[in-house]
């Protein structure tokens, strides 16, 4: 059986590996901080990779018509588009437009849903950055309301 001390002792062993291997520098490398410090959602979308907006039938935005607790909005984007590269969820009137970035690979479904914070009302997008860069975005409206009692 494994003591306390024994325990703390792999740990370190295990995060000094994990350093001298460059974990930190993977994991810093798949966030952009010049798209997620982005005010709005072109700034956003331009930072991600994506050029050339435009609206699109074949990408979906989720989320609620009306919000009751704006701390924590359930959104989602998808896609059944061949060749996309990332999907962003951003929602325009945030101080940082940029709610969630997923990288995207033949393995895995451009399906993806998380939950935001939203200070008030306003647009959220889905948007869909292809291989050959173009952003193809979808956006819905969502109300949000004070305890649930309108605003």
């Amino acid at each position: 059986m494994q003591n306390r001390r024994e325990t703390l002792k792999h740990s370190a062993v295990l995060a000094g590996l994990l350093a001298a291997a460059g974990y930190p520098q993977f994991a810093l490398a798949a966030f952009n901080k010049a798209a997620f410090d982005a005010k709005n959602v072109q700034d956003a979308v331009k930072a991600a990779g994506g050029t050339g907006l435009a609206e699109s039938k074949e990408v979906t935005v989720i989320g609620p018509d009306i919000a009751e607790n704006g701390a924590v909005v359930p959104l989602g984007a998808s896609t059944t588009l061949a060749g996309v590269k990332r999907m962003l969820i951003l929602v325009e009137k945030n101080p940082a437009a940029l709610v969630a970035m997923f990288h995207v690979s033949d393995a895995v479904d451009a399906n993806f849903s998380t939950r935001a914070k939203m200070g008030q009302s306003s647009d959220v997008y889905a948007v869909a950055i292809m291989n050959d860069g173009r952003a193809l975005w979808a956006k819905k409206e969502v109300k949000v309301t004070l305890g649930g009692c309108g605003g």
